[in-house]
């Protein structure tokens, strides 16, 4: 007869039937999309066209929408802070195809728009050179594409963004808005 310890089953050791579903936006998508955009934004990476090409692609589907988005602008995050080592905006708006330039296009508005509020609506701008000069690589990968530098020299992050959406009641444009341009572009160069 089997002890009764032999026969105890230990609930933690059960596995589940079916795996969880992951969140939409898990921490290793945000991880990757910063990592991607670093790439992209890299003056001396060669594969930048084809980066962009595929984020291209992802926006052709709703479910790569907000990955491409992700992206895009940490690309431009990257691209804002006028560092030797990454391309330019001017560098890099003419590598995107359409679907690409209007989410771009549509970033760059609502930055400039939060950036708008912000300087009506907060305490005055801090400079961006305090991140900039970070020297750890993996806080510099989150800062600078968590941050963009605005022409002035002054930094906006998310935190701007967050508090932006909140007051105003915005945001960054979903997938409808791009099919919405898509159309509308479509319908022009017709």
């Amino acid at each position: 007869m089997p002890t009764e310890s032999a026969t105890m089953r230990f609930p933690w050791r059960r596995r589940p039937t079916a795996p969880p579903a992951a969140p939409a936006d898990t921490d290793d998508d945000l991880q990757l999309a910063r990592q991607v955009a670093y790439l992209a934004a890299r003056r001396d990476h060669p594969s930048t066209v084809e980066i962009l090409a595929l984020g291209e692609e992802a926006l052709a589907d709703e479910n790569g929408y907000a990955f491409a988005v992700r992206v895009l602008e940490n690309l431009q995050n990257l691209a804002s802070h006028g560092l030797d080592e990454f391309r330019s905006p001017e560098d890099i708006r003419p590598l995107l195809g359409p679907r690409s330039a209007i989410c771009w296009d549509s970033l760059t508005g609502f930055w400039n728009d939060v950036a708008d509020w912000r300087r009506h609506n907060g305490a005055p701008l801090e400079s961006s050179a305090p991140i900039l000069a970070v020297e750890n690589e993996e806080l510099r990968l989150l800062l600078w594409t968590s941050h963009r530098t605005l022409p002035t020299g002054e930094q906006l992050g998310i935190a701007d963004a967050v508090r932006y959406e909140k007051a105003v009641g915005a945001s960054l444009p979903e997938y409808s808005h791009l099919a919405a341009a898509l159309s509308a572009a479509g319908e022009r160069s017709s």
